[in-house]
């Protein structure tokens, strides 16, 4: 994580913020979806963009002194049990009763289907006395994935 001392948002506030971001956009969520990606991401960006401009307009400002960035990242990480040797896919032939399933690989020693690795990072160029960058890891095991988010604000 970046220095934050510069933060238009205590940096308590945006942990909560982001959390309440991920818990709200995944409630539904048992496992991994790719194709449920993306409208996740989305919700997730749009609940925190919403909070982060609000808490940062101030009283009497009808703007945000910051223009913000935010980049979420949903990383697959682990296929829970529960979806362990279950069909994922289901396609049909030219027969009524022709199928063809694709399952999920068995687990491995420890329960889980494997775990993937990411890195990321990110730079910048601007005023380190008023811009900066925040980055949040949402640990989303129970589900099999985690969600990087890195917000950045630049002074108006």
């Amino acid at each position: 994580m970046a220095a934050t001392t510069n933060s238009p948002i205590p940096v308590k506030r945006l942990e909560q913020i982001a959390a309440d971001a991920c818990n709200s956009a995944l409630a539904s969520v048992e496992y991994y979806e790719h194709p449920k990606t993306a409208q996740w991401n989305e919700t997730i960006i749009q609940k925190m963009l919403k909070a982060v401009m609000s808490e940062a307009t101030q009283q009497g400002a009808s703007t945000p002194m910051y223009k913000f960035a935010i980049n979420s990242t949903i990383v697959q990480h682990v296929v829970p049990n529960s979806q362990l040797n279950k069909s994922i896919g289901t396609s049909t032939g030219t027969q009524a009763d022709s199928t063809e399933e694709t399952k999920v690989a068995a687990p491995a020693k420890n329960g889980t289907a494997g775990r993937r690795g990411m890195h990321s990072a990110t730079g910048g160029y601007w005023n380190e006395k008023t811009d900066g960058m925040w980055s949040y890891k949402y640990d989303g095991e129970a589900k099999g994935l985690d969600v990087v988010i890195m917000l950045i604000w630049i002074a108006v």
